[in-house]
């Protein structure tokens, strides 16, 4: 397969005071398009820096990303980059946020309008077009959030632990949503998270870092699809992936 998003020898630092804080070291990452890569990791190991750097939103200290053989200098309308704060604009209800993407390419109102409202539809916020964040539980915020990446039809979807904050249940319906939107869109998504059920259960391969973006583990994760939470844990192909994901994270510990 063709790797739509190449990181070679990443390096990141920032000072604070007077020293420099590393936050990434050569970090390298191939990533094949219309793959879900699950990204593992503790928190402070570099997983937002890694994202940030993807993103284009920041420039590496050393090294460089590649998106489509092309050197990433900036954000790219092609990536697509939900993050874990809730950056939903509090004086557009869920319709207008979820519409702006489009509203930057230029596009005609009445066909931003259909866009938006076929996919707050789908996102499960049918009837709360007119609300706005406020009005909305941090779920509904999320759904809503995930509805405004996909407007502006990324090719590529970053996701930096976008359901953390959410209960098991919540938690589990976004996860089997995002996979509906998904599969079958031809979509790259790199996914982070610090759960391994989580990483299992979504991705096609699970990348596990350790301090300072160093990789541990690059695995490919051959369960079939679809995943039902209650069947899938039982599975002993599972089961032996969750042991060694877990014992790659308490090496990445040492």
């Amino acid at each position: 397969m063709t790797a739509v998003l190449q990181a070679d020898g990443l390096g990141q630092q920032f000072q604070k005071d007077d020293e420099a804080v590393v936050a990434l070291r050569d970090f390298s990452l191939s990533i094949e398009e219309g793959s879900f890569v699950s990204v593992l990791g503790r928190s402070g190991c570099g997983k937002s820096t890694m994202l940030n750097l993807l993103a284009g939103l920041t420039r590496p200290s050393q090294g460089g990303v590649r998106y489509r053989d092309k050197l990433l200098d900036g954000p790219d309308v092609e990536i697509g980059y939900l993050t874990q704060s809730d950056t939903l604009m509090p004086w557009r209800d869920v319709l207008r946020n979820v519409e702006m993407p489009l509203e930057i390419q230029g596009v005609p109102a009445a066909k931003r309008k259909q866009v938006a409202s076929e996919l707050v539809r789908r996102v499960g916020l049918a009837g709360f077009e007119k609300h706005y964040p406020r009005e909305l539980s941090g779920g509904m915020r999320r759904r809503a959030s995930l509805a405004r990446m996909l407007a502006g039809s990324p090719e590529t979807l970053l996701l930096d632990e976008p359901f953390g904050a959410l209960d098991a249940q919540l938690r589990t319906e976004l996860q089997e949503e995002l996979l509906t939107l998904w599969q079958g869109s031809g979509q790259t998504v790199v996914f982070v998270t610090h759960d391994i059920e989580e990483a299992l259960l979504l991705g096609d391969r699970v990348i596990v870092l350790g301090r300072l973006g160093r990789i541990l583990l690059d695995r490919p994760v051959d369960l079939d699809r679809p995943r039902p939470v209650d069947e899938v844990r039982v599975d002993p192909r599972f089961v032996a992936l969750h042991a060694e994901l877990a014992a790659a994270l308490k090496e990445g510990t040492r």
